[in-house]
């Protein structure tokens, strides 16, 4: 498996993985993702060079966004301090789950950040999936407290705002790195 920037022209497909996902969360009882994503919005961040693809052979099996910006009213000024990079969107294709290739994907992600120089890979989580919180805590993330108060950045209710961080490290994820070297942080 390869790991490749997003580029323009995927932005069909990643707005599929997110309906794909949506309608999978829903069967678990859980209302994240029911309102759909802004193409613009994906097409900023792809551009922004901050949205990659886990690629076998033709087919992507997975996406995550990696970005400095964490969403405003989330993270206090002091815990900003530190160098961090801010995991979104992660997303698995249900033909490819149960492989572990979240978990890949996450230390892909931490190895990422660390030599990006940053001391922290952080996340916003739905506030009601008690399923995916765990998951999180199971990969070595530690929560860091709920935030339900606010308007989140799309304009509607606050509703991810568990937030969890592991510090960053060397990781051997497993795959065929072809995205560009991380541009350290200052």
């Amino acid at each position: 498996m390869i790991i490749v920037p997003a580029q323009p022209q995927d932005v069909s497909e990643l707005l599929g993985f997110r309906v794909e996902a949506a309608a999978w969360l829903s069967r678990l009882g859980t209302d994240q993702w029911q309102r759909p994503y802004p193409a613009d919005k994906l097409l900023k961040t792809i551009e922004a060079g901050t949205v990659f693809m886990v690629k076998e052979g033709p087919v992507t099996a997975a996406t995550i966004t990696l970005t400095p910006e964490a969403e405003a009213g989330l993270w206090t000024e002091q815990e900003l301090l530190d160098p961090s990079l801010f995991i979104n969107k992660l997303t698995v294709a249900r033909t490819h789950a149960g492989r572990n290739l979240g978990g890949a994907l996450l230390d892909w992600a931490g190895d990422r950040t660390y030599r990006a120089g940053a001391k922290w890979l952080r996340l916003d989580a739905w506030t009601t999936n008690g399923a995916l919180q765990a998951y999180y805590l199971r990969q070595g993330f530690e929560h860091v407290r709920t935030v339900t108060e606010g308007v989140a950045v799309n304009g509607g209710p606050r509703v991810s705002g568990w937030l969890a961080q592991r510090p960053t490290r060397p990781a051997d994820h497993g795959f065929t790195d072809e995205t560009p070297a991380p541009r350290p942080l200052s």
